[in-house]
Formats: structure tokens, sequence, C-alpha cells
């Protein structure tokens, strides 16, 4: 047997886990997973999940691994110890939504399961090779000294969509690279280089450009609420929005983030729900506002995608992840629909047969691949912990 990792993913008011045996990188097999929603107490929930695995059989456990957003002046793959928990709390102004838990539950599993090790894989430790222009906002250079650039998120999804969409594609070469990527210290260019756009489209939404395995840049910049817009965040916003919005509406700094954080995104401009489903449904009967929420997600989805497309001289495949991406074939192809012209053509039945799985639905003649995945984080996060453990 080898070593068993549990992958804790937290949130607000949910809390979801997968536990994971590992005898290798390339032996990886999911043992169980589960979770709760609308959890008001962090470490009940992780004491009834410990409770249910053990009625399972799942007793032993060697180390629980978390996907961390967001770290003052820390990144990578780490051991949650107290350092970590400061650059957490550090920057929870930052990310509100993400550090405050991810802290509460590193805090619970020392005291109720002291025996594992606990480890961190921050989400931006995938843009640690992304270009230094990407990085640099064009801010005083003290403001940059203090760590305002751009970061990048959702680390783990892409760095399984690079590996994924390189096997899918046939460039195990290119996959092979990204695997590596921790361990060799950067992406090696192995042959001629594959050129990856992944867009993330889920509760939080990004696109990645990708170069052999390795991030060039993201949406996403300084915090998680920018690049997309998301089900409730705004996404990218004019910096000087904010104060006319707060002298405008005489409202704080406080209550203009939370605003634009709880109550933008899709659901500020569509009127009717932050949900897809909800939102598509609304359209398709006639809510004008409904429909512009969408196409304002497609509008700016295309412009990443035909961004990174420039700063990597063209796009060999283009790769759809997250549960909106999964669930939605007819937004995979409305995004897609304006690039016909750069040579990638859609197999309209290929694409809708293709849901909440995997294959190329790019017709056999087109020169760039479209390509569905089924996001998997926790698999990523469970390989680079047992490569720590190692």
């Amino acid at each position: 047997m080898g070593k068993r990792i549990l992958i804790a993913n937290v949130g607000s008011t949910s809390y979801k886990y997968t536990l994971f045996d590992i005898s290798s990188s390339e032996e990886c097999k999911e043992l169980v997973r589960g979770g709760m929603e609308r959890v008001s107490d962090c470490e009940s929930a992780i004491r009834e999940s410990l409770s249910d695995l053990k009625s399972k059989g799942f007793e032993s456990i060697d180390a629980v691994a978390f996907k961390t957003v967001l770290g003052k002046n820390l990144s990578g793959l780490r051991e949650a110890d107290s350092q970590v928990l400061r650059a957490l709390e550090e920057m929870s102004y930052v990310a509100p939504a993400h550090n405050p838990p991810y802290a509460a539950a590193i805090r619970a599993f020392e005291k109720v399961l002291p025996s594992a090790r606990r480890i961190v894989l921050f989400e931006t430790s995938f843009y640690q090779w992304a270009m230094p222009a990407w990085k640099r906002y064009a801010v005083p250079m003290e403001w940059n000294e203090i760590g305002v650039h751009r970061n990048g998120f959702h680390g783990a999804s892409h760095k399984y969509a690079a590996e994924r969409a390189a096997e899918l594609c046939g460039r195990p070469d290119a996959a092979e690279s990204a695997k590596m990527l921790y361990i060799n210290g950067g992406p090696k260019k192995l042959g001629k280089a594959f050129r990856l756009v992944n867009c993330h489209l889920g509760g939080s939404s990004s696109v990645c450009g990708i170069l052999n395995g390795a991030a060039i840049a993201s949406s996403m910049g300084f915090s998680p609420q920018s690049g997309l817009p998301q089900n409730n965040r705004v996404g990218d916003l004019d910096s000087m929005a904010i104060p006319y919005a707060m002298k405008a509406l005489s409202i704080s700094a406080e209550e203009a983030l939370s605003q634009l954080s709880k109550r933008g995104g899709l659901l500020g401009i569509s009127g009717v729900s932050n949900d897809m489903r909800d939102i598509k449904a609304a359209a398709d009967a006639g809510d004008e506002n409904a429909a512009l929420a969408i196409d304002v997600l497609v509008w700016s989805a295309r412009s990443y995608i035909g961004s990174f497309m420039a700063i990597m001289g063209g796009v060999d495949a283009v790769s759809f992840s997250g549960g909106i991406a999964e669930n939605n074939p007819w937004l995979r192809e409305k995004i897609l629909s304006t690039f016909t012209d750069f040579g990638l053509e859609i197999d309209s039945g290929k694409n809708a047969s293709l849901k909440k799985s995997e294959g190329i639905f790019s017709s056999e003649t087109s020169k760039i691949k479209a390509v569905a995945l089924v996001a998997n984080e926790e698999v990523v996060i469970a390989r680079e912990a047992a490569k720590f453990l190692a």
C-alpha cells in the first residue's frame, strides 16, 4: 500500500474530500470521495467526515493536502505550518471567500488528526514560470514591491488540463513536460511546442495560456476577482469605477467590494441568478439581461483566447473544463464559433455528445483541436503531495 492522502476542498459553507492511495506518481487510486453543504462549523464537518471514512475502513491517513489560494509572499508546495497560516491570514482581505475557510480547516485537522502531515499547494504555483511582462502591472515601483502584481489562480485545474489535453491531442511529450513541472524546476520544450488555451468555466472562471505544460499567463490577476465575469464576482473592472461608485452611491470601500464580490458577475448582469442553468432558461424565454450575461461571458472568453493565441504565435488546441463548460456544449460552441477563419472547425455532433465527459470535438480537418475535459484538481494535488512526502 502506498501513501493515503486526503484532499480537503474547503468552501465558505461547504466541505468536500477525496481520499487517494498513491504508490507512485503514475499509480494514483481514488478510494472514496464525499462532502457536505451548508457547513456552519468547519471542525464538526471534518470530524464527521473522518468518522465516515473510519466506518468504511479508511482510518489510516498519512497526509491531508489543501488547495490554498493566495498567501502573502508564499507560493508552491509547502508544509502547512504557522508561516503558511500567517500568509493566508495576511491576504484574507484579498481572498475573503477562500483564505479564512482554509486557515480554519488547517487548524481543525491539526487538532482532530494530528498524526497526519498537512500540506498546501497554492493555486498560484502553476504561474511561477509565467512571463514577467504578464506578471507586472504598470503600478508605481513601491506597489510592485509590496506584491501588487498578477498572480493567476485555478492552478491545479489548469495543470490537469495541460496534461490531459496534451494526452488527448497525441502530444505525450508535452504531457510529460507538464507532469515533471515541479520536479525539474521548470518546463522543458520537447520537440515542437504544444500551445494550449484552457477555459475553466465554473463557479469562478479563468482562461490560461499554456506552453508545453507551463502557464504563460492567465485572465486572473492580483486576486480571484479579476478576469472573466464569474457567478457573482465582477471580473475585470477599471480601477476608477470603485471610487466613483463609492461617491455616487454613498457607500464605503468595504460595501463596494462586498457588492462586487457577491452581487456582481453573471448575477449582476442578468438580475436573475448566478447559476448558468437559470440564466440560460431565462434567456431562452426572452429575458434580454439574461441573454446579455451570456454574451458578456462569451465576449470575455473569446478576448482572452485571442490574446493568448497572439502571445504564443498561434494555438494547437483550446480546451474547456469546469462545471459550466462540462455541462453546456452549446456554450463551448458559441465561444469558439468566431475562430473558424483561424482554422478551428467544430463538429457539432461530437460536441453535443460530450456532456460531463472528455474528448475532442473539433472536426477531422480542423487545424486547431477543440477539447472537452472533466476537471480533476484533486488528483493533481494528491500527486504533488505524494512527491512532497517522498
